[in-house]
């Protein structure tokens, strides 16, 4: 038998034996690489998920309920406020804990009235956490992202207009900068809705009715026989 064709032969075996194991590692290495992926991302919003409330299509990071922060004898009067809206809006209860809560908490930083923020809020956007003007204004305070851009930049730009308690944060600063500007809460209530020229304060009676609304919400709370589930 010829040597060089036996060499020839053996080689040409042990290339197809080197081809056939290259192709082998090479998936093997594909497929670790997308478990790693995979598992990876499963990791990421496991994470994340247990940080946030998800309503539809919006999630509300690090949201804590109002409820887990508030002191027992402020509890039953929190929930009869967050039940009201909820029933009166149909907005699922937990979600509206966290529109009351960011009121409540908006209103310390900047010296207002939780229950006008929430008014506002009802009459500008009836709690729609979406919801956009012709004019241009978004979100739950109806906020126009080009009129007040240097505000929206400190939370990392215009797209963070959409983010709810961003949004009830910043309308409330901005509703206090015009009460303060105008010297008093029925003009700078007319200057948030643009509507300043109207004498009969339209705009600003009809949030001081919503806020007496909620107002009697609360009350309902301290009456003999009322439950909380006003």
């Amino acid at each position: 038998m010829n040597t060089t064709w036996v060499k020839q032969d053996l080689l040409d075996r042990f290339g197809r034996v080197a081809t056939v194991l290259h192709h082998g590692l090479a998936l093997i290495g594909l497929a670790a690489v997308v478990l790693l992926l995979v598992r990876g991302k499963t990791l990421f919003f496991d994470e994340h998920a247990s940080r946030s409330t998800a309503v539809g299509s919006i999630r509300y990071d690090g949201a804590v309920s109002l409820l887990d922060r508030a002191d027992d004898t402020d509890t039953q009067k929190y929930r009869a406020l967050a039940n009201y809206v909820s029933r009166k809006y149909r907005i699922a209860p937990d979600v509206t804990e966290q529109f009351v809560g960011a009121a409540y908490d908006a209103g310390r930083q900047v010296g207002l009235d939780p229950l006008l923020i929430l008014a506002v809020m009802a009459v500008e956007s009836r709690f729609n956490p979406v919801a956009e003007s012709l004019m241009g204004a978004k979100g739950l305070m109806q906020v126009i992202p080009r009129h007040h851009l240097d505000k929206l930049l400190e939370h990392g730009g215009e797209e963070a207009v959409l983010d709810p308690m961003i949004n009830i944060a910043l309308g409330a600063r901005i509703l206090k900068e015009y009460v303060r500007r105008t010297g008093s809460l029925e003009a700078g209530l007319q200057v948030y809705n643009g509507a300043l020229a109207d004498p009969s304060s339209q705009y600003a009676q009809k949030v001081f009715a919503e806020k007496e609304r909620l107002q009697d919400a609360v009350r309902q709370f301290g009456r003999p026989g009322v439950r909380s589930s006003v």
